[in-house]
């Protein structure tokens, strides 16, 4: 992430009878520095991906790439990313994450944008 700052936004279908929580929807269009990417879903969590986190339990803080023999399965490699984040409700239908820079500075590198539109 370094020098730019990241933003993501995923948007979902409003729905006007549907009275889900916002970060409870399941199927997301999902944009990359306001570039449509695709799309992405929300899943269970499987048996590899507690595996995953009980690996990381011991970092506090960080960005970086697993080892392929740490990745089992998985085709390519696995980011991960450690931080503190700071969570922004607007309304029903709209909620921000910031990533917040531990160095010192008051900024972020990093915005997740959650909308119902």
């Amino acid at each position: 992430m370094g020098i730019d700052h990241l933003w993501i936004a995923l948007k979902c279908e409003k729905k006007v009878t549907d009275k889900t929580k916002l970060i409870e929807e399941h199927v997301w269009m999902a944009f990359i520095n306001r570039r449509k990417i695709g799309y992405a879903v929300q899943r269970e969590l499987s048996e590899y991906d507690l595996e995953i986190m009980q690996l990381l339990y011991m970092v506090s803080m960080g960005a970086d790439v697993l080892l392929d023999d740490m990745t089992g399965p998985v085709e390519g490699k696995m980011t991960y990313m450690r931080a503190h984040f700071d969570w922004l409700v607007g309304n029903k239908d709209s909620e921000t994450v910031y990533v917040l820079n531990p160095d010192g500075n008051n900024g972020h590198e990093l915005s997740i944008f959650f909308a119902r539109v």
